[in-house]
């Protein structure tokens, strides 16, 4: 079964404050921060079961 990862309006909004936040004190780490975030959600189709549920 193949599996596709979904971003919704509010989860980019997300990412974008994350990243606008981190930004502040270091660019360098703010690019670090959301590049681990997108890894691991393209890891998500690979891995669907991987993780803890609630």
């Amino acid at each position: 079964m193949t599996y596709k990862v979904v971003w919704s309006p509010e989860a980019i909004e997300d990412i974008e404050s994350i990243s606008d936040y981190i930004t502040r004190d270091s660019e360098f780490y703010a690019r670090a921060v959301v590049t681990k975030i997108l890894d691991v959600a393209r890891s998500v189709k690979d891995f669907p079961f991987i993780g803890n549920i609630g």
